[in-house]
């Protein structure tokens, strides 16, 4: 689904206006607002989210016309989930003619519990003349619910787009269960479950409506898998917010960003959390996203702030405290992040998921003496799979025991002899130490042709090939991994061996150099400045 979000035209085009405004220059900008509009920008710069709102809303007040101040108000707003600063802002914007195609989705927000029907309905209205109006049909139909009336006639019309059709047929089977038609509505909603971050936000949704109902053998038929807060729902089955347009536009935008949240944050990223949030305070699933997306900007303290604010008994309470893990660690509070991780994988029966997530951590921290023994829990676990192997088998040969790693990576291949994830480590590992050369290579061909494309698998053949000495077949190979894998300073230094073997110098120290760029420990580095100089 994330591919055809990105690929929509109508959640692509949604910061037009942000950008026509701007465009017209932030020179406009004068006096007197000018110091806080300035301030409100370095703050914003720094990922000092209230801050940056504070100082945009003094420059709004100060110059309450402007649109360039407004734009920059709006989003900030937004971020910092200033409500009442971002509907001055949208006011200024609509005065103007630039409101933001996302803008109707915060005012339906902020009626969707309302009495008034008139609101929600201009917002609708408004929405349905910008790119977002996908979104209009299950809204309406959540509308129509909250009003008595007939959801399935907002439901009616097939729409032409793939991802506009998704969302229909998910909220035409969520009504359903709604209505209290509690198997029709799981019968229509099974065919579009997967396994995916959004069929389990899905199956959270449909088994808190049948909860509700009193239907929780039903529910718990739903709630398959071992995601924490399908467990914590399956355990402690507990219904939250009625249905109606608050329950209903709430998911359905943390839905789709959810979908957006793979990339960098834009404004249309912020308005869906926070519009979700807006209309339903208690959804710790969108503060989650709210979380990792002010993560992702800079915003280290906010995005913590915004995890303190997740339901401590809540079935996401799990995912905030490993999500703070993350941030801290991605921040580069290391240490931090470590003292909290131990202390979550500490209990020898504590949950696998914290275990898992301080082995990460300790990899992160180039310390894979550290991460073995963890990994070696999650493999020797009951129901541990090829993947639980090959992370044991990969920490211990970074570790340098090579025996054990390779007892363990063989493990992982008993387990899946055709994933081109184990053929690639393995046979890669077998080339590095020189051991059982062909049948090393023979496993990275295989890898290649079930992943043709992966530039990692790619270059471990190429070097299997120059190791075996057939420098021909393998440079081509490596120059592709290469070129899809720029960053890469394993394969940067690959290709820079294999140009240096073959007599084309320059080449090779101009790849040393650019992988030496890139390279994730000062040992890698310092190698590499060894080749610049001397060659090999």
């Amino acid at each position: 689904m994330t591919g055809l979000l990105f690929g929509t035209p109508a959640l692509a085009q949604t910061n037009v206006a942000d950008t026509a405004v701007v465009d017209r220059a932030d020179r406009s900008v004068a006096e007197p607002e000018v110091a806080a509009y300035l301030r409100a920008r370095v703050a914003d710069a720094d990922g000092k989210v209230a801050l940056a709102a504070s100082d945009y809303d003094a420059a709004l007040g100060a110059s309450s016309n402007d649109p360039i101040v407004a734009i920059r108000a709006y989003r900030e707003a937004v971020r910092a989930g200033d409500y009442a600063l971002a509907d001055r802002a949208a006011a200024v914007l609509a005065r103007k003619g630039v409101l933001p195609s996302d803008a109707p989705l915060l005012a339906l927000a902020a009626t969707a519990r309302a009495d008034d029907r008139a609101a929600p309905e201009r917002a609708l209205t408004a929405l349905d003349a910008t790119p977002l109006k996908i979104l209009s049909a299950p809204l309406r139909a959540w509308a129509a619910l909250e009003w008595k009336g007939d959801p399935a006639a907002a439901l009616a019309v097939q729409p032409a787009d793939a991802v506009a059709r998704r969302f229909v047929a998910e909220t035409r089977a969520l009504i359903i269960l709604a209505q209290g038609r509690s198997e029709e509505g799981v019968a229509a909603l099974r065919p579009l479950l997967g396994n995916d971050q959004a069929s389990t936000d899905t199956r959270i949704a449909a088994a808190r409506l049948l909860i509700a109902r009193g239907k929780r053998d039903l529910a718990r038929s739903l709630l398959v898998g071992d995601a924490p807060p399908v467990v914590a729902l399956r355990e402690r089955p507990r219904a939250r917010l009625g249905p109606g347009l608050s329950f209903g536009m709430s998911w359905l935008l943390t839905r789709v960003a959810s979908d957006l949240a793979l990339g960098k944050p834009t404004g249309l990223s912020y308005t869906l959390v926070q519009s979700a949030l807006r209309a339903d305070p208690g959804n710790d699933r969108a503060r989650l996203l709210l979380a990792g997306a002010l993560s992702k900007d800079g915003a280290t303290a906010r995005a913590l702030a915004v995890l303190d604010q997740v339901d401590p008994r809540g079935i996401y309470a799990a995912q905030a405290i490993d999500g703070r893990v993350q941030i801290l660690a991605e921040a580069g509070r290391t240490q931090e992040a470590l003292r909290l991780a131990q202390l979550l994988a500490s209990p020898s029966d504590g949950d696998l998921t914290d275990v898992q997530q301080l082995a990460d951590l300790y990899l992160r921290l180039n310390r894979p003496s550290d991460a073995a023994p963890l990994y070696r829990r999650l493999a020797e676990r009951a129901g541990a799979d090829w993947s639980d192997w090959l992370q044991y088998g990969a920490a211990l040969d970074r570790a340098g025991d090579w025996p054990a790693a390779r007892a363990a990576l063989k493990q992982a291949y008993a387990r899946a002899p055709e994933q081109p994830l184990v053929l690639n480590y393995l046979g890669y590992a077998l080339i590095e130490h020189n051991e059982r050369m062909a049948e090393a290579q023979a496993m990275l061909e295989r890898a290649a042709r079930a992943k043709p494309g992966d530039p990692a698998i790619t270059d471990s053949l190429g070097w299997a090939l120059f190791r075996r000495g057939q420098t021909a077949r393998a440079l081509p190979l490596i120059e592709r991994a290469a070129a899809a894998d720029p960053t890469n300073a394993e394969i940067g230094e690959h290709l820079g061996d294999v140009y240096w073997r073959i007599g084309r110098r320059y080449e090779a120290r101009y790849a040393w150099t650019a992988a030496r760029a890139t390279a994730e420990t000062l040992v890698v580095a310092a190698r590499l400045s060894a080749k610049v100089a001397n060659g090999l």
